[in-house]
């Protein structure tokens, strides 16, 4: 019988939950009566019932995100009809604030919010040997990084013979205060010892893990920190590595920029959350940041480094219409990033945000993932067409297979405005935003440049763009990155 069944829904089959990770490597003795399963989204509720039951667990732990919150919803309840006497915990940043009267938290038997790596194991030493008098709802707290036993070592050999993405972190927490974001609760940084963790990196190296991503809000808060790990991942460089980090865009010291240099092009991700170039809504969501340390460093990364930089803007917050972001998306742009994300603001359970509601007339879907539908300065019209353009925008330029039609494309004023009028001729054109395949987009494009901006060498582009994507099919780069160096 496993006594403790640890459970989720990944977003995509490639994710490996970090979280659960965590748990199962600090459960102690009760580590070997623990058994830890996931699955993917477009898996049958029903399925996954019937998987946890044939386990016969005695505690069922469930790991709660915006993205699965409905799929373990319905599994929880199956589980609570069928099994009563299982004892569900659940836990998660979608179940961590405002959990009275969401259905999960009803069915569940106990909620541990927060940081449950060590109280997750107490509770379940509690539950087994008989002490269910306990309060449902227990606050996980901000434990010693020093005293967690490392989660490295269960990234199993399924997980890198199946290339998952290895999740990694050198610290927690965030110092900024930023209203749509879950880490603006926890202002402290705690970092982890760094030469175990170095240690602990060494170890997946040697396992032959290429790809890592870090998950710190803040990876370049600390430049000797930051300075140091680059430095041993370019000591230990191999054709393939490939490290994610996120950064804050407006700090780059000197002391960093001949490691990040020195990396192969490709090889390094820099996330950086840019959201806005409108200050005064920047000053009203809580995000400080100095624009012109932010262009220097986003040029000079562009222009003489190899990093492939993923920028994010949010659209829909508090006071910004589309003509101010357009504006911040054109500034983007022209700094030469790889990779503009746009996002539709999503209200996170608990987040700040929710106190400019009311003012700014935010209007939120009541479902998952809780996107914005309208504000005071946009109309949900508008919220509609820049839905589209971040979808396309994604598949047409984010995806680096049409390098040379996209910068046609965007020639001649507003880069923001030409690709919104593409984006809405293509949504009347194909009626959908998703299952369109590269070649019926190949098509579409063609179609549009010859038939809109006159333009007779369409299809030429198209396939040279086409035959430019097939050249770099031997990276050992993810794919997405590879692309964008081979153009």
């Amino acid at each position: 019988m496993t006594k403790i069944l640890l459970a989720t829904v990944n977003a995509k089959f490639q994710h490996a939950s970090f979280g659960l990770r965590y748990l199962y490597a600090n459960l102690g003795q009760l580590q070997s009566a623990t058994s830890l399963r996931e699955w993917s989204l477009g898996v049958k509720a029903r399925d996954v019932v019937e998987d946890i039951l044939a386990e016969r667990p005695r505690i069922v732990g469930l790991s709660v995100y915006i993205w699965n919150v409905e799929i373990l919803t319905e599994i929880a309840q199956l589980l609570k009809r069928i099994r009563p006497e299982i004892t569900l915990v659940i836990g998660g940043p979608e179940v961590s604030h405002e959990y009275e009267g969401m259905e999960i938290f009803e069915v569940a038997d106990y909620l541990i919010r927060g940081e449950a790596d060590l109280v997750f194991p107490r509770l379940c030493e509690s539950l087994l040997v008989g002490h269910t008098k306990q309060e449902k709802v227990t606050a996980g707290g901000l434990p010693l990084l020093s005293e967690l036993a490392w989660p490295y070592p269960h990234y199993n050999d399924f997980d890198l013979k199946h290339g998952r993405v290895v999740y990694v972190e050198a610290s927690r927490g965030c110092p900024f205060q930023c209203h749509f974001c879950l880490s603006s609760l926890d202002r402290s940084v705690r970092s982890f010892p760094l030469d175990q963790f170095l240690q602990q990196m060494k170890s997946l190296l040697d396992r032959g893990v290429n790809q890592f991503k870090f998950v710190d809000r803040t990876f370049n808060l600390k430049a000797e920190t930051s300075k140091r790990i680059l430095s041993f991942f370019l000591d230990h460089y191999r054709e393939g590595l490939f490290c994610h980090f996120e950064m804050i865009p407006d700090r780059l010291p000197d002391s960093l920029r001949p490691v990040i240099a020195a990396f192969p092009a490709g090889a390094l991700q820099f996330e950086v959350g840019i959201q806005s170039f409108n200050q005064e809504v920047c000053k009203r969501i809580g995000r400080r940041q100095n624009f012109k340390a932010l262009e220097d460093n986003l040029r000079y990364l562009s222009s003489s480094t190899g990093v492939h930089v993923h920028a994010d803007l949010i659209a829909g917050l508090p006071g910004e219409d589309i003509n101010s972001f357009g504006q911040g998306f054109d500034k983007l742009y022209h700094l030469g990033v790889s990779e503009i994300q746009v996002g539709i603001l999503k209200r996170l359970r608990g987040t700040p945000i929710t106190l400019l509601g009311e003012e700014w007339e935010m209007v939120y879907s009541p479902k998952a993932p809780y996107e914005v539908l309208s504000t005071s300065h946009l109309s949900f019209f508008e919220l509609q067409r820049l839905h589209r353009f971040a979808r396309f925008w994604d598949l047409v330029a984010n995806s680096g297979r049409f390098p040379a039609t996209t910068e046609v494309l965007l020639a001649g004023g507003s880069p923001f405005w030409n690709f919104l009028n593409f984006a809405d001729w293509l949504y009347k054109e194909l009626e959908v935003t998703s299952g369109i395949s590269p070649k019926r987009l190949g098509r579409a494009l063609t179609h549009f440049l010859r038939e809109e901006r006159n333009r007779k060498d369409a299809a030429e582009l198209v396939k040279s763009d086409r035959s430019l994507q097939r050249a770099q099919s031997t990276s050992h780069l993810p794919k997405r990155q590879a692309r964008h160096v081979a153009s």
